[in-house]
C-alpha cells in the first residue's frame, strides 16, 4: 500500500438498503489489510455538522424550503471536509463515508426536484476537485427498502416522504452510476447479506490492487 494520499470511499443507497451492516464489513475488510480507516457519515462527522444533521432530520411543523435544506447539507459538508475528511486523506488514511454528494444529487435533486446544475455549483464551491475514489451503491426496490426501514425505527423527516419520492431518488442514483461506471460499484442489495458482501468484496479487491500499483 502506498503511503501517499488515502482513498475516499462512499456508500450510498435509499432507505433500508443495509448501509450500516455493509459499511462495517468494508471497514473490517480494510483494517484486516492493515489500513487505517476513518469511518464517518453525512450529514455529520463533526460536532457542528452533527448539529446540522439534527436540524435536517428532525420532523417539524414548519416546512423546510428546498433551498434551505440544500444549503444546510452543503454547510455540514464544508465543515466535514475541512475538519475530518481532508486531514485524514492527507495523512494516508482511507475515509469510509456513509453518503456524500451523490446523496445530495439524489435526494435534493431527484427527490426534491432541484436543478442538478445548481447542486453542481455548490459541489464545486465546497469540494473543489475532491470526489470519491469509489462509491458503493446499494440498490434495491424502493418498496422493499421502505418496509425494512419502517420495521427498524420511527421514520425521520425524510423517511416520512411518499414512495414516489424514493422512486425518483433511486432513479437518480442509477443514472449517476451509469454515467460514471468506473467510480460506482452498483451492488444488488435485495439478495442475502452474504451475497451482498461477496459483491462488495470483489470490488474492494480490485480497489486494493489498484492502490498497490
Amino acid at each position: 500500500m502506498t503511503a501517499d494520499r488515502g482513498r475516499f470511499l462512499t456508500v450510498e443507497g435509499t432507505e433500508g438498503a443495509g448501509k450500516s451492516s455493509n459499511i462495517d464489513f468494508i471497514r473490517r475488510s480494510l483494517e484486516g489489510r492493515g489500513i487505517e480507516v476513518v469511518l464517518t457519515r453525512e450529514p455529520g462527522g463533526t460536532p457542528l455538522a452533527e448539529e446540522i444533521r439534527n436540524l435536517l432530520l428532525s420532523p417539524r411543523d414548519e416546512r423546510v424550503c428546498d433551498d434551505a435544506e440544500l444549503l444546510l447539507v452543503f454547510a455540514a459538508r464544508a465543515q466535514h471536509l475541512a475538519q475530518l475528511i481532508k486531514p485524514a486523506l492527507a495523512r494516508g488514511a482511507w475515509v469510509l463515508c456513509d453518503r456524500f454528494t451523490d446523496a445530495t444529487f439524489a435526494y435534493q435533486g431527484g427527490g426534491r426536484g432541484i436543478d442538478p446544475a445548481r447542486i453542481a455549483v455548490l459541489e464545486e464551491l465546497v469540494q473543489g476537485t475532491l470526489r470519491p475514489d469509489c462509491t458503493f451503491l446499494l440498490d434495491l426496490p424502493v418498496e422493499l427498502g421502505l418496509a425494512r426501514a419502517r420495521a427498524r425505527s420511527a421514520p425521520d423527516r425524510f423517511e416520512q416522504e411518499k414512495q414516489a419520492f424514493f422512486e425518483r431518488i433511486r432513479r437518480c442514483y442509477l443514472e449517476r452510476a451509469a454515467a460514471e461506471p468506473d467510480r460506482f460499484a452498483v451492488i444488488d442489495a435485495a439478495v442475502t447479506l452474504d451475497e451482498v458482501q461477496r459483491q462488495i468484496a470483489g470490488r474492494l479487491e480490485r480497489l486494493l490492487e489498484s492502490a498497490d500499483e
